[in-house]
């Protein structure tokens, strides 16, 4: 029904069409039809929709396109977002607005790479320059979030997250390199089995990503963190291989079936009561949205000497673009009492807007800027 609604929407507005899973999970949520309520059913899908799409977001990146500048400018610029962000949440703390100055930072210094990767797909961005940018960036802004999380917000300490984390990116490590190794060796097999009923390959990238994110569970570590590793290994393992009828098969399976549940299962769980029941919680929504740009868009703006003044803008608006993220670090800070549940509304909020929104926005830069680069061509 989402991917229906975002097909008639689409060509006047363009939305993405997570956002119309978010509304439509809201709409037949408990507090608006009350169709639909969180069961451990759904929630189980809804996990392996979110393990899905961080499996893309680590699939997407093409390190031999990503290293160099475009990394090292993503990873001095998400710790200048995290500075930011920190400072900013401290102030808000000091002012009594939130609970904790940490988790908010933390929330507001991510990008959602996974959700913007179909939308800068279907407009052909992710073989440019400017795409190996975002891509640097939006990997920077999901998976040291990610580590932040798993090591200092567990309840286990610091110093014993960060023990299971070296030794399962160890683990990681050494898959990696047998996969690159066996990847020659075993691209007819690989080729065959896309051909026949069994579709091997599609089962196998399936497995990894359902079998890291539960190895990183029972580590005591993030589900995200084992699926994004999952992404990245495959992509090792299929570098040089033609891959388009496995890729158009899986993302068949990830985003026509699993992804959505995590979609529409967070509209489901989003507390609109908590949201419209509090002045506090309508105010902290708009200024939330506007923090988003602040911490991530600002090092778009100060380090990407590449880009025009229409390529920076663009850029801040794509890395400020928030969500899965943002649901599991408050999901995370109001079951151990570190954030109010209209914070927490107004976080999740803000970050639906910024996806309904700043994607919007930094398209149509995009195509101001080609068209502009055009006519002066001419």
């Amino acid at each position: 029904m989402a991917a229906a609604l975002s097909g008639l929407i689409a060509p006047r507005l363009a939305l993405p069409v997570v956002v119309i899973e978010l509304v439509l999970g809201i709409a037949v949520g408990p507090q608006v039809l009350g169709l639909a309520e969180p069961d451990p059913f759904i929630e189980f899908f809804s996990s392996l929709g979110l393990g899905m799409l961080f499996f893309f977001a680590g699939y997407e990146i093409d390190f031999e396109r990503v290293r160099g500048r475009p990394l090292v400018l993503a990873t001095i610029g998400w710790f200048i977002s995290l500075a930011m962000a920190y400072a900013l949440g401290g102030l808000l703390a000091l002012a009594g607005v939130v609970l904790s100055g940490i988790f908010v930072g933390t929330a507001m210094a991510t990008t959602a790479i996974g959700t913007l990767i179909p939308i800068l797909s279907d407009a052909g961005e992710l073989r440019t320059r400017f795409g190996s940018f975002l891509l640097a960036a939006g990997a920077v802004g999901e998976f040291l979030p990610i580590v932040l999380t798993t090591i200092f917000f567990s309840t286990k300490s610091a110093g014993s997250n960060a023990l299971v984390l070296i030794a399962f990116v160890a683990l990681a490590v050494v898959a990696a390199v047998l996969a690159v190794r066996g990847a020659g060796r075993g691209s007819d097999l690989f080729e065959r089995g896309l051909e026949t009923s069994g579709q091997l390959p599609v089962r196998a990238a399936v497995l990894a990503v359902f079998g890291l994110g539960a190895l990183a569970a029972d580590l005591g570590l993030e589900l995200l963190l084992g699926s994004f590793v999952a992404g990245v290994i495959t992509r090792l393992a299929l570098r040089g291989q033609e891959v388009p009828v496995f890729e158009s098969k899986l993302k068949a399976v990830a985003y026509g079936f699993f992804i959505p549940f995590f979609f529409v299962v967070s509209g489901v769980k989003f507390d609109l009561d908590a949201l419209f029941g509090s002045t506090r919680a309508l105010i902290e929504l708009p200024v939330f949205l506007g923090l988003f740009l602040l911490v991530r868009g600002t090092p778009a703006v100060l380090l990407y000497r590449e880009l025009d003044g229409r390529g920076k803008a663009s850029l801040a608006f794509f890395s400020a673009t928030q969500l899965p993220l943002v649901v599991a670090i408050t999901s995370l800070a109001t079951d151990q009492g570190h954030m109010r549940s209209s914070t927490a509304a107004a976080l999740v909020g803000a970050a639906i807007l910024s996806t309904a929104i700043f994607p919007l926005v930094g398209l149509r830069l995009r195509g101001d800027a080609t068209n502009s680069v055009s006519l002066a061509r001419e």
